[in-house]
């Protein structure tokens, strides 16, 4: 497949669907090591070109990798000649950006956006408040999701979250209310009747607004990867997400972030972060006390959050990232039961894609990245879960 590209300033990609593929997103990750390139990128039959964001970023032993995420963007045929309609554009995407990244990058990493969404579950002789219930729900088959072909191959280890939950925001609220599993719309009443408050701060509206209550977030967010362990960046890293949304720079239409806060009796119990970008709402970051559970504040904030993302004429809202099916021993089990109560399409994409430039050396890399990605997403989890 003929792939032509076009350098282009990072102001570009202003014009992009995804975040991950914005300006902003761009600005935003060159603080933290990466280094972004903006293309304009054409392919045969297409009326006009693409803004593609691509990113660098070094490796020990001076090499280094190209990374793509969620790009490039446009439709692809998902049915039986997707494979290999997806896997040309790809290689044809990876020989025309060879001679424009560094001569050490070692392979280009793909997370592309194509999807496939999961069929509706059948129904179950379990009535639904009893299922709600009874943590061991059945465990469905391995997903269905696009597929790719060589000379790319499945990653060792994954960048975006594969799998998603995202909700329809056209629907009214009654009806999105409807969607949810009644235990889902329960607790947001019971968090309502408990007196649980939910705040939220832009980005837009100042450090000296925003700044206290990210320090908040960051709090609970080290109580959550203690409970949970799970990683997260230093605090800069999300004061500086927070800093380049207010300060739009460049980008041609900023993003809508914002930190949620819900509170009962003024002890912050839980937070989020969202951002608003082109119509699609994503929630980024999610953190939780140990204390007064019961009281359901984090459904009380998604709530708020979906509510919110709906009055700012967003389509859709993904929940952005849930283990590939509901299976019981998984280590993140509970975080798929919580996202898929909200009601919403079940997205499987396909994952991150790399297509080696040095294949010799790039296959003890992925021989490490996938023992480091065993040992924190699936043994470190497992050994918690167990003590």
């Amino acid at each position: 497949m003929e792939i032509k590209l076009e350098e282009a300033g990072l102001e570009a990609c202003g014009k992009s669907r995804s975040f991950l593929q914005s300006d902003f997103w761009a600005r935003f990750k060159a603080e933290f090591g990466w280094k972004p390139q903006a293309f304009l990128l054409s392919t045969p039959g297409q009326e006009e070109s693409r803004p593609l964001l691509v990113m660098s970023r070094r490796l020990q032993a001076g090499l280094g990798f190209a990374y793509i995420p969620h790009g490039p963007e446009g439709e692809v045929d998902l049915g039986s000649e997707q494979p290999q309609r997806g896997t040309d554009l790809l290689a044809g995407l990876a020989r025309a950006l060879k001679s424009r990244l560094p001569a050490s990058t070692l392979f280009i990493r793909y997370d592309p956006p194509w999807s496939l969404t999961e069929a509706p579950k059948p129904d179950s002789p379990v009535s639904e408040a009893e299922s709600d219930a009874d943590p061991a729900f059945p465990v469905r088959p391995e997903p269905l999701r696009p597929s790719l072909g060589s000379p790319l191959q499945r990653s060792a280890a994954d960048i975006q979250p594969p799998d998603t939950v995202v909700l329809d925001l056209s629907q009214g609220e009654a009806d999105l209310l409807l969607g949810m599993k009644p235990k889902w719309r329960y607790n947001i009443r019971l968090a309502e009747k408990k007196g649980v408050e939910v705040s939220s701060i832009q980005a837009a509206e100042g450090k000296a607004r925003w700044g206290q209550s990210l320090e908040v977030f960051y709090r609970l967010y080290e109580e959550t990867s203690a409970r949970d362990k799970i990683a997260l960046h230093p605090a800069s890293y999300y004061r500086k997400l927070f800093e380049l949304a207010e300060d739009s720079g460049g980008d041609s239409l900023p993003p809508e972030l914002r930190v949620w806060t819900a509170r009962h009796e003024g002890e912050a119990l839980a937070s989020i972060i969202t951002i608003f970008w082109r119509g699609e709402a994503t929630y980024l970051y999610g953190a939780s006390s140990n204390e007064k559970r019961n009281l359901m504040p984090t459904y009380a904030l998604q709530w708020e959050a979906i509510k919110a993302a709906k009055a700012a004429a967003c389509q859709s809202y993904d929940f952005y990232g849930i283990p590939p099916t509901e299976d019981p021993d998984h280590p993140m089990a509970g975080l798929y039961r919580f996202k898929t109560g909200f009601g919403g399409a079940i997205l499987h994409r396909a994952g991150s894609w790399d297509l080696a430039l040095r294949p010799a050396l790039y296959a003890g890399f992925r021989r490490a990245e996938a023992l480091r990605s065993w040992y924190y997403k699936d043994f470190r989890k497992r050994g918690l879960s167990r003590s």
